[in-house]
C-alpha cells in the first residue's frame, strides 16, 4: 500500500451532499501469544513496534536484537569467529596464566615482606622497662628482653662488683683493645665462670672449678680447687675446708654463692664474672639428654656393689657420669685422685661437646641448653645471650687451647675447734702465686704474695712433698692419659682374689 491510494477521496455532484471517503485498510497489530519481556532502550533510542497490514502477503522483516554495550565498547557489529581466531587466543592463554601467578607471587612477597618490617620494628621497640639489682631501670625492646634474661638466677641471686682491685694491665687492655665478644666482664679479654657441684644434700661444694675463658687469644683455662682446701677464715665448720664455705661461712649477710666467690677471688684474685652450680642428680639428667659421655677405662670402676662400670671403651650414661665424678675410694691419693680423675671426665665431655657441634650443628647445642635451662638443672647469673655466646665460643676451642691446672699443695692433718683430727690440703702459696701468674692472669699485672689471702698450714721449709706443684696438662693430653693410681689395700673384699 502507498500513500497516494491510502488518501484517494470520491466527491458527489453536489456541494452539500456527504462525500463519500474510501475506507482505509484495516491495520492489525501483530501480538505474539507470549508477553515479551520490555527491553530497555537508552535516552534517544525509539522503540521497534513490529507492525502489519492486513490485506498483503509481506512477511515483516525480522528485528535485530537490540544489545547495551558499554560506554567505551564498540558497537554491536555481527563478528564470527573462525578457527585462526580460537588459535590465537590458546597461545594468550598461557601466558596470561603465567603473568597471574607471577603478580600473585609478587603480592604475596611483598606481604610477607611488610609483615616481617612491621613484626621486626615492633620487636626492636623500646617498650619493656628491663629492672637489675645495682643497676638503674631502663626501657628495652623485646628481643633485648630476651637476651638479658636469667631464667635461673633467683635460685642462687646476682653477684655484687668485687671490691678488689683488678690491677688491669694497662699495657695490653688500653682504649683501643676488644676481645670481640660482648659479655659484661670485669676485665676485658676474658670471661671467668665459677663452677661449684653440690653433694646430695646441697650443702657442700665437692667439685669447685674456675673456668676462665681467654676470649682474645682463644683458650680456655680451668683450676681446680681441691674440695679439702682449707680456708679457716671463711669457714666456721671445724674441718676449715673451702666446701664448706657455701652453707658455713662465717660471712652470714652475704648470699650462699656470694660467700663462695668472695672466698675464691680474695685467695686466688682471680675475679669472677659468672657463676654456675648444679647437683649431682642434675648431672645425671644433662648427661643423658645429650646421649653420653664416650670415654676408655683403664680398670672397671666400683662405686658401690650394686653400681660398677666396665673397663674398656664406653658410653657413660647419667648414672655412670655421676659415680665416675664422685668415685674416690680406691684411689691412692684419695681426693687428689678423684680431682685427678674428673680431668679426664671434662676432657670427654669437651670432645662429646665439639662432636655435637660437628655432627648435629650448634643449632642443637642451642637447645640441648634451651631445655637444661627449662629444667633448671643448672642455676646461673648468666643471661641467655651470654651463655649462647660463651658455648659458641666454647664450640670454636681445639683440644690443645684447654689446659686445666690443679691449686698446689700437699695433705696435711689438722686438729679441729671441736677437737677432733681432720685430713686438710695445705695449699702451696707461693707455687700457686706462680701458677696464677702464669696462666690466669693474662690482662693483669703479676699477683704479689701479700696480694693473697692464701693461708698455709705446712711452712714451705718443711714441705714434705711438692709432687702437686705442677699439674698442668691440655686436654689433648688428658684423651691419652691414664687413671690416677690406685691403692691396693682399698680393693673391695669380693676382689681381693683377682
Amino acid at each position: 500500500m502507498n500513500r497516494e491510494e491510502l488518501n484517494e477521496e470520491k466527491v458527489s455532484g453536489a456541494d452539500n451532499a456527504p462525500r463519500q471517503i474510501k475506507p482505509l485498510r484495516k491495520l492489525k497489530r501483530v501480538e505474539s501469544r507470549t508477553p515479551a519481556q520490555p527491553e530497555y532502550h537508552g535516552l534517544h533510542e525509539a522503540p521497534s513496534i513490529d507492525i502489519s497490514i492486513e490485506g498483503e502477503n509481506r512477511k515483516p522483516e525480522p528485528v535485530q536484537e537490540q544489545v547495551y554495550h558499554g560506554l567505551h565498547e564498540k558497537g554491536s557489529e555481527y563478528t564470527e569467529w573462525n578457527d585462526d581466531d580460537d588459535e590465537d587466543f590458546d597461545d594468550e592463554a598461557p601466558e596470561k596464566t603465567k603473568k597471574s601467578k607471577k603478580d600473585a607471587l609478587i603480592k604475596l612477597g611483598a606481604i610477607v615482606v611488610s609483615l616481617v618490617t612491621i613484626i621486626t620494628l615492633f620487636l626492636n621497640m623500646p617498650i619493656l622497662w628491663y629492672k637489675k639489682s645495682g643497676q638503674p631501670d631502663e626501657r628495652v625492646s623485646i628481643i633485648n628482653y630476651f637476651k638479658r634474661w636469667q631464667p635461673t638466677v633467683d635460685l642462687e641471686g646476682e653477684l655484687q662488683k668485687p671490691s678488689m682491685d683488678l690491677n688491669v694491665d694497662t699495657d695490653i687492655v688500653n682504649e683501643n683493645f676488644t676481645d670481640g665478644l660482648d659479655l659484661p666482664q670485669l676485665v676485658e679479654g676474658q670471661y671467668t665462670v665459677l663452677f661449684l657441684g653440690f653433694d646430695e644434700d646441697q650443702e657442700l661444694t665437692d667439685v669447685i672449678w674456675i673456668c676462665q675463658f681467654d676470649i682474645a687469644a682463644a683458650k680456655l683455662h680451668i683450676l681446680q680447687v681441691p674440695r679439702d682446701s682449707a680456708v679457716p677464715n671463711y669457714t666456721s665448720n671445724p674441718t676449715t675446708k673451702i666446701n664448706s664455705v657455701y652453707y658455713y661461712a662465717w660471712d652470714q649477710e652475704s648470699s650462699k654463692i656470694q660467700r663462695v666467690v668472695n672466698c675464691v677471688q680474695e685467695n686466688f684474685q682471680i675475679p669472677i664474672d659468672a657463676y654456675v652450680t648444679t647437683t649431682c642428680y642434675d648431672i645425671v639428667d644433662i648427661v643423658d639428654l645429650i646421649g653420653g659421655i664416650p670415654i676408655h677405662l683403664d680398670n672397671e670402676i666400683i662405686y658401690e656393689a650394686d653400681k660398677i662400670i666396665p673397663k674398656g671403651d664406653v658410653v657413660l650414661n647419667g648414672n655412670q657420669a655421676e659415680w665416675f665424678v664422685r668415685f674416690r675410694h680406691e684411689w691412692l691419693q684419695g681426693d687428689i685422685g678423684r680431682v685427678q680423675n674428673q680431668r679426664r671426665f671434662m676432657a670427654a665431655a669437651m670432645q662429646k661437646l665439639l662432636s655435637i657441634v660437628k655432627d648435629e650443628g650448634r643449632l642443637k647445642l642451642y637447645s640441648y641448653l634451651n631445655t637444661i635451662y627449662k629444667n633448671k638443672w643448672i642455676a646461673t647469673n648468666m643471661s641467655v645471650d651470654d651463655l649462647s655466646k660463651l658455648a659458641d665460643f666454647g664450640s670454636t676451642l681445639t683440644m690443645e687451647n684447654v689446659a686445666v691446672n690443679m691449686v698446689p699443695g700437699e695433705d696435711a692433718e689438722y686438729v679441729g675447734s671441736d677437737g677432733v683430727l681432720y685430713s686438710i690440703y695445705s695449699i702451696h702459696k707461693r707455687a700457686t702465686i706462680d701458677m696464677l701468674n702464669e696462666s690466669f692472669r693474662p690482662y693483669q699485672r703479676p699477683l704479689l704474695l701479700s696480694e693473697s689471702n692464701i693461708m698455709e698450714f705446712v711452712d714451705e721449709y718443711n714441705y714434705q712433698y711438692d709432687l702437686y706443684d705442677d699439674t698442668g696438662m691440655t686436654f689433648e693430653e688428658l684423651e691419652k692419659a691414664t687413671e690416677p693410681p690406685r691403692n691396693p689395700d682399698m680393693k673391695p673384699w669380693w676382689k681381693e682374689d683377682d
